[in-house]
């Protein structure tokens, strides 16, 4: 049996990438022309979309946001160094497993469906078009589990060796991350969409923070917006991320500021810069992150 792409049921509403657009920002996520169709040829093509960027860049948001938009259930899978089938697809329920044996059934076959237990994949799977799948933070995974992944993308379909293969319904939208910790195999990518997605510059992120910290005044969110972008040149170990610029305006703002000063900006680091040799680094910068306006 063939997963049918649910193109036209994911679509609807969205005829053109601007129109995507508009939904996404609509639940507080602003992307960018290439994300946006990338996101929007995905949804109509059935096809898993591979996202990767830095930290904080937004990678697992437009998962979320997609999801909310399209009133789908969000299934999330965390990657992680030792992932396997028993934590990423399937496990069987051994306590149950146990109690039917001592309730007389020793001849009973206690691996069929009754007894098992569906992790993220699986779920996604049986949820088909009604699920965001996230697969986030891949590259944290080894290779042994990224080659698992291949028939899963390929043919939305998994083989579990006691029940055999399981194929979705309909095609879930499929949303992977990395950070570029290691490098993806090939054989992943040609199953993907793919968009890079970066650090916004200082227009977009001023826009961003309009929509996601309102109660910032917009000529403080304007300074904010531009330092940030100047300390995201510097040479930083972990350049903060959007959701960082997020929390610095907020916090500004929360201390009844107007206006951001080289004091203040360094007096409130610990909202934006979250590694030590990062902040002295912004520390011995200050001159050119906040310049004088005076």
């Amino acid at each position: 049996m063939s997963t049918t792409s649910p193109s036209s049921e994911a679509a609807a509403g969205f005829s053109t990438v601007a129109d995507l657009q508009r939904g996404l920002a609509s639940v507080d996520y602003l992307a960018d022309d290439s994300l946006a169709m990338a996101a929007f040829l995905a949804l109509r093509m059935g096809r898993p979309l591979l996202l990767e960027g830095e930290n904080g860049v937004g990678k697992t948001e437009i998962a979320l946001a997609l999801a909310q938009l399209l009133g789908r259930e969000l299934v999330r899978l965390q990657c992680y160094e030792g992932i396997d089938t028993s934590q990423a697809l399937y496990d069987w329920h051994y306590a149950r497993q146990l109690l039917a044996v001592r309730e007389g059934q020793a001849h009973a076959d206690v691996f069929t469906r009754e007894f098992l237990l569906p992790r993220p994949l699986l779920s996604a799977l049986e949820l088909g078009s009604r699920a965001v799948l996230l697969i986030d933070e891949l590259d944290r995974a080894d290779d042994e589990f990224e080659a698992f992944l291949l028939e899963l993308l390929s043919d939305f379909s998994v083989t579990i060796p006691e029940l055999g293969r399981i194929q979705a319904p309909t095609r879930p939208l499929v949303v992977l991350t990395s950070n570029r910790t290691r490098d993806l195999h090939n054989a992943v990518r040609r199953r993907c969409l793919y968009s890079w997605v970066a650090h916004p510059d200082a227009r977009r992120e001023l826009e961003i923070l309009r929509l996601r910290a309102p109660q910032v005044p917009e000529a403080l969110a304007a300074e904010v917006a531009g330092a940030v972008a100047r300390i995201r040149g510097l040479d930083l170990v972990n350049r903060p991320g959007v959701g960082e610029a997020v929390d610095w305006a907020s916090a500004l703002h929360m201390l009844g500021l107007a206006k951001l000063d080289r004091q203040t900006a360094l007096d409130t680091l610990a909202a934006l810069i979250k590694d030590v040799d990062d902040q002295q680094a912004v520390v011995e910068a200050i001159d050119d992150v906040v310049p004088d306006t005076a």
